[in-house]
């Protein structure tokens, strides 16, 4: 009996139990996942790299999108706001004088809806515009979501109707731009195309001269301006290229009342060389006044005038 309690005296207290752990990890894990859903496995990194490949392909198919813009100023915000420039936030900044524009903007901001109004210290908006002299109002416009080149054709084709373009090759102000989108909407057009680099975007301004007509008439984007009216050709539209020195008078071009792309160049360089060789015709507007050449927004005029008369 001693020795026994003195085994039972070598116990230690209560001990604590594990709460479960140890049954439940005798239980298992469950079914082994699929390869594809096991981190870092092969076949996962596999699917992950097949979904961002589909993913751009989609991104590339829609046109993308640019980025998104500042309106930065009292008046710039106001005559924004006034054009109709879509706008996702207005800033204010904090204490700011309560003059008559920035009352304005306020009012054209609560009467078009949809616009956030935050209010900012001086040192935030100074952050947001690099420094520049905002004087306290700042606009912030959404990204433009670009249409991709066949989309126009496809509207036309929606509508019954023959696709009428207009291409824009080197045209660097976003003001012309958004005459040309204005002349598009205005003659029945489908929309417009610009290359990807080194030419005007939907910007506030284009927007501006657009006088709201960029809200219906959609612009697309290309990667390669070449490759695009290429495939415009084999898919049976006539690309009908404007320059000075063209082989055809605009009133002698058929042509115009079918299928066609206006393609026109900057005011200083013209059609760029690649472009001009792949037109199917070049044609000069003739000018007995003797100026030399026209700015992009009015040529477009011009001729989008000549199809839609032919067309009428």
């Amino acid at each position: 009996m001693a020795a026994n309690n003195r085994r039972m005296s070598g116990k230690k207290g209560a001990q604590v139990g594990s709460g479960g752990q140890r049954r439940r990890g005798l239980e298992g894990k469950g079914p082994t996942p699929p390869a594809e859903m096991r981190k870092g496995h092969a076949k996962q990194r596999a699917a992950q790299a097949k979904a961002r490949r589909a993913q751009g392909r989609t991104t590339q198919r829609r046109g993308g999108k640019s980025a998104s813009e500042l309106v930065v100023g009292r008046n710039p915000v106001v005559e924004a706001l006034r054009g109709g420039v879509p706008a996702s936030t207005l800033y204010v900044q904090q204490f700011i004088d309560n003059d008559e524009r920035v009352r304005e903007a306020l009012q054209l901001a609560a009467d078009r809806g949809g616009i956030n109004l935050m209010e900012a210290p001086r040192p935030e908006l100074d952050r947001m515009t690099n420094g520049l002299n905002h004087q306290g109002l700042v606009l912030q416009v959404p990204p433009y979501e670009y249409a991709h080149p066949e989309d126009l054709v496809a509207a036309a084709h929606d509508e019954g109707e023959d696709p009428l373009i207009v291409a824009l090759d080197g045209v660097t102000d976003p003001r012309n731009l958004g005459a040309v989108v204005r002349s598009v909407s205005a003659f029945g057009g489908h929309g417009v195309l610009v290359p990807e680099r080194r030419a005007a975007g939907m910007s506030a301004g284009a927007w501006k001269t657009s006088a709201g007509t960029a809200a219906r008439t959609p612009v697309a984007r290309a990667t390669n301006l070449t490759r695009a009216l290429e495939a415009y050709k084999k898919a049976g539209i006539l690309v009908v290229g404007l320059a000075a020195d063209g082989e055809a008078e605009l009133g002698d071009v058929e042509a115009l009342d079918g299928p066609v792309v206006i393609v026109v160049g900057s005011e200083g360089k013209g059609l760029s060389r690649l472009v001009g060789e792949t037109c199917d015709v070049r044609v000069r507007i003739p000018m007995p006044g003797g100026a030399e050449s026209l700015n992009a927004g009015v040529a477009a005029g011009i001729v989008l005038y000549e199809a839609a008369r032919r067309r009428s």
